[in-house]
């Protein structure tokens, strides 16, 4: 475990934490007006690897050696020159630190950390880390790289679960939950809605990059069900029709062995590693294309929801009090940013059947493939 302290007088900064994978959603805007959750789990913190934070170069200005160096293969709207790995942590960890009020950035119904670094170290007053908490975004405190260092302190990190264990302990991410909207808020009633749930679609975004790569510009057809309703209507639209089709099927720990004619692979990633599962034999050649374990548990897994016992009926005259979970008004739409941000990060996509699809990202969003 580590304590993260101030680079300027090593005041402790943080309670003790344990090191996880990045969320996929951790620079997700959902919606307008939205109040989020927060984004991690007390205790434990995360590295966002790439820079970030001003000063901003736009496109045109970088030389597309630079930007393949920095890991990025196609156009995007801006690359950052700020320092390198950001922690992330849930705001209720942050120890001896103080709001600029000041500084709400482009607020909306709170702080967006838009103008940098909004905390300071109570301490030496050296600004710090970025309190996010604005409508639409997941809450967070977003630590300085370069304003903090982490101390090891005695416990030391939790050993990784196996993937036995993750399967056992069964934490899996429903597709479905409600949504507090922060501008209808009142004494008397609110329009909380059930919406689908913003993990998802940001696990979907970057899992449609990935599938649009494994396609090699085929077809791809998934199983029946959920797993068809989040991901086969994006791919009819973004992918020719007709044979030769590919084919791709959940696989991972605990399941059975793929089958022969699976293609591609839809795996859990590790929530604490962020290493993906590897198949063994044949399967391993597949290609994998990753989800985040909870979401990916899910699938394979999914919780029912019955609306009689799952044997014989309701005896007479009992009423049901216990309504079925609602389902949200809209069809699936993956999060475009989630995806633009992995698909100009994969080197395929300089190939031009793949970069067209960047340039027709808005028109998707419009046919409502993608959410804004």
């Amino acid at each position: 475990m580590f304590v993260f302290e101030c680079a300027g007088c090593g005041g402790e900064l943080t309670a003790p934490l344990t090191q996880v994978a990045l969320p996929v959603h951790a620079h997700q805007s959902f919606g307008s007006g939205l109040q989020l959750p927060v984004l991690m789990e007390p205790g434990t913190f995360a590295v966002d690897p790439e820079p970030s934070g001003p000063p901003w170069r736009p496109w045109e200005e970088i030389d597309p050696d630079e930007a393949a160096d920095r890991g990025i293969y196609a156009p995007v709207d801006g690359l950052s020159d700020g320092a390198p790995g950001a922690i992330v942590i849930a705001p209720g960890d942050a120890r001896g630190t103080q709001l600029i009020p000041e500084k709400r950035g482009g607020t909306c119904c709170g702080m967006d950390g838009a103008d940098g670094p909004n905390m300071t170290c109570e301490a030496c007053g050296l600004p710090v880390a970025s309190r996010i908490d604005d409508c639409s975004l997941w809450q967070a405190v977003w630590l300085a790289p370069r304003a903090v260092r982490r101390r090891p302190v005695d416990g030391g990190d939790a050993v990784p679960l196996s993937w036995a264990e993750l399967v056992a302990e069964g934490r899996s991410t429903p597709p479905f939950e409600p949504i507090v909207n922060t501008w209808s808020r009142s004494w008397l009633r609110s329009d909380d809605t059930w919406s689908w749930n913003p993990q998802w679609e940001a696990a979907a975004g970057r899992a449609l990059a990935h599938l649009r790569v494994a396609s090699q510009g085929r077809p791809v057809t998934v199983q029946e069900g959920l797993v068809a309703e989040v991901f086969q209507r994006a791919l009819d639209a973004l992918l020719p029709v007709g044979p030769p089709m590919r084919r791709a099927a959940l696989a991972g720990p605990g399941q059975p062995s793929p089958e022969a004619d699976a293609d591609i692979l839809l795996v859990p990633t590790h929530p604490q590693t962020g290493k993906t599962w590897i198949p063994s034999g044949p399967a391993a050649s597949a290609y994998r294309v990753p989800l985040p374990f909870g979401v990916w548990l899910w699938l394979v897994f999914p919780e029912p929801d019955l609306p009689v016992p799952a044997s014989g009926g309701l005896p007479d005259c009992v009423l049901r009090d216990d309504l079925p979970t609602p389902r949200p008004d809209r069809l699936f739409q993956a999060d475009s940013a989630a995806f633009r941000h992995t698909l100009t990060r994969l080197p395929a996509v300089r190939s031009p059947w793949l970069s067209e699809i960047l340039k027709n990202l808005r028109q998707h969003m419009r046919a409502g493939l993608f959410g804004w």
